[in-house]
Parts: C-alpha cells; sequence; structure tokens
C-alpha cells in the first residue's frame, strides 16, 4: 500500500503526463488550426475554422486546468467526454484516401484503429483522475486549505 505523500505525487505525476498533449495540441490549434479545420470539415461539420479555434482554446484552458490541478474533477469529465466524442468521430471508420494502394490505406485504418483506442485509454485515465481528484500539490487543495483527501 502506498502512503499518502507517494499518491499524491503519483496524481501530480498522472496530471502532468495527461494534459501534456492537451496543452501542446491546443496550442497547435490555436496558432495554426488549418489541419484540424480540414479534418473538422471532412467529417461534415459547419464552420470548420471556428470549431478548430474553439477545440484548441478547450484543450489548452482544460489541459492547463489538470496541470495545476484547478477544477480537476470537472476538467477531467470534459476531457474524458471530448476523448470519446473525436474518438468515436475522428478516428472510427476505415481510411480510404483516393489512389492510395489498398495495402497503405488499410495500415492507415489500423493507425486509426489505435488512435480510437488511445483516446478511449485517455479517457479511462481521466474517469480516474475525476474519482480520486487533484491531490494534495494542486490549486484545488490550496483552495480548500490543504484538505483534500487522498486515499492512502
Amino acid at each position: 500500500m502506498l502512503n499518502t505523500t507517494t499518491n499524491n505525487l503519483l496524481l501530480l505525476a498522472g496530471r502532468v503526463l495527461l494534459s501534456a498533449m492537451f496543452i501542446m495540441s491546443g496550442y497547435s490549434k490555436v496558432v495554426d488550426p488549418a489541419g484540424t479545420a480540414g479534418m473538422i470539415a471532412g467529417a461534415g461539420f459547419p464552420a470548420a475554422t471556428a470549431l478548430a479555434y474553439l477545440a484548441g482554446i478547450f484543450e489548452l484552458v482544460a489541459g492547463l486546468a489538470v496541470i495545476v490541478g484547478f477544477q480537476t474533477r470537472i476538467a477531467a469529465i470534459l476531457l474524458a467526454a471530448f476523448t470519446v466524442f473525436t474518438g468515436l468521430v475522428f478516428h472510427s471508420g476505415a481510411i480510404a484516401v483516393p489512389d492510395f494502394p489498398e495495402a497503405a490505406n488499410n495500415l492507415l485504418t489500423m493507425f486509426n484503429g489505435l488512435m480510437m483506442m488511445k483516446n478511449l485509454t485517455i479517457a479511462g485515465g481521466f474517469l480516474v483522475l475525476a474519482a480520486a481528484g487533484a491531490g494534495a500539490y494542486s490549486l484545488d487543495a490550496r483552495r480548500a486549505g490543504g484538505s483534500v483527501a487522498v486515499a492512502a
């Protein structure tokens, strides 16, 4: 059984690891939304550029909230829902790039399936974080006067 200090350090490390991708991805979308807008448009959504900016801002803000441990449970649940949604919408189907060899499209489809599983796995991590909370090394703990309970 781990002690409380170790659990809090693991929660901090988990928050950093879970949020890093979203902070980097969100920043990239905000400074250059074209690639994401293309994917969004390809999925049939209107206002693709606006949605790319919104997705980028969401990822950046929610990722920063998780990494510093601010409103962690809410941010984690929202990021879990976001990763499931994006997995289902953008990573659940077969890839068929015109003029690509069948073997290349099959490989892309396999990678797309791996991306779907990655999204579901990340969602699971965020749900665990939502259940556990941010731990002692967080703004949530400071706001609560350092009395955030973590199972030992």
